[in-house]
């Protein structure tokens, strides 16, 4: 699997754990080995930008998903195929000020919004309430797998 990581701010990011935990998450979901996923951390400006040319919204946001081959996780026992899965791009300065809010790390927030964009190139949604409670809760179950398996290690 293939997964690139690129910082494009001046924060601080550990590129290494953001892709370990990418990993972690099309693993557990049995994509594709041969699958690729890009990452990209911008700052406000250039988040704003890209919020505005395909979401016709003003302002940056925290996280926007780019599906590319439109992959999908495969039925119970069934195969995913190889292919793009697509680009996330998170802004670190709009995760801050929501870790602020949520009251936890910058980190923690980097890591939802990373399984929440991956959720989202996967073809997952939450704009119906069903929608919201299959995706927000595959969300939360991936999350705890991941921070069990961190806090196994330390």
């Amino acid at each position: 699997m293939t997964i690139e990581v690129n910082n494009e701010t001046n924060t601080t990011i550990d590129i290494k754990e953001l892709s370990d935990l990418a990993r972690f998450m099309l693993d557990r979901l049995r994509i594709h080995p041969a699958a690729e996923l890009a990452i990209m951390l911008v700052d406000p400006d250039a988040m704003e930008q890209l919020h505005l040319q395909w979401m016709d919204e003003p302002g940056p946001t925290d996280v926007l998903s780019f599906p590319m081959d439109e992959l999908r996780p495969p039925a119970e026992g069934g195969e995913s195929e190889p292919g793009l899965l697509g680009d996330i791009v998170l802004c670190p300065d709009v995760a801050a000020a929501q870790a602020r809010g949520a009251g936890h790390s910058t980190t923690d927030e980097l890591h939802l919004l990373t399984t929440h964009g991956i959720l989202h190139l996967l073809g997952y949604d939450h704009a119906e309430p069903d929608e919201e409670k299959e995706m927000f809760g595959l969300q939360n179950d991936l999350l705890q797998q991941w921070r069990a398996r961190v806090k196994d290690r330390t």
